[in-house]
């Protein structure tokens, strides 16, 4: 009997950012980090900015993500995210960049000028350079 996988889908308004059968996925829910696999009860959670980790035939797979979404049912999992992507279509030195130019801005007039707007673009661009770190 071959083993079960769980369905995945990773959804963004403009396009499916993955689509593939896995046997392992891991997020970050707004109550802290979880894992499903194959015959997981019916779950849902909202998702914080973070990485979502996906493995298949023992590889892994990561993809930074700006909240969203996730639903469970049947082995079939989608998460619905306003941005997304795919660590091995960051570019380390461009994240890492990205990320020291935010946080040497964390506190600073201009920050604070939007914080809500600064704090989800640092968040991002932290999701960004560990899904990167990671997929290296």
């Amino acid at each position: 009997m071959p083993d079960k996988k769980i369905h995945f889908k990773l959804i963004t308004h403009e396009k499916i950012v993955y689509e593939g059968d896995v046997d392992e996925l891991y997020s970050q829910g707004l109550e802290g980090r979880f894992g499903i696999l194959p015959d997981h009860t019916p779950f849902m959670s909202a998702l914080e900015i973070g990485v979502t980790k996906i493995v298949s035939n023992g590889k892994a797979d990561y993809f930074a993500t700006l909240g969203g979404v996730l639903q469970f049912s049947d082995n079939h999992a989608v998460i619905l995210s306003e941005d997304a992507i795919n660590g091995k279509d960051i570019d380390v030195a461009v994240a890492k960049a990205e990320k020291e130019k935010l946080e040497a801005r964390y506190g600073s007039e201009e920050y604070k000028k939007d914080l809500k707007r600064s704090e989800k673009a640092l968040a991002m661009a932290l999701a960004k350079f560990k899904a990167a770190m990671n997929q290296a």
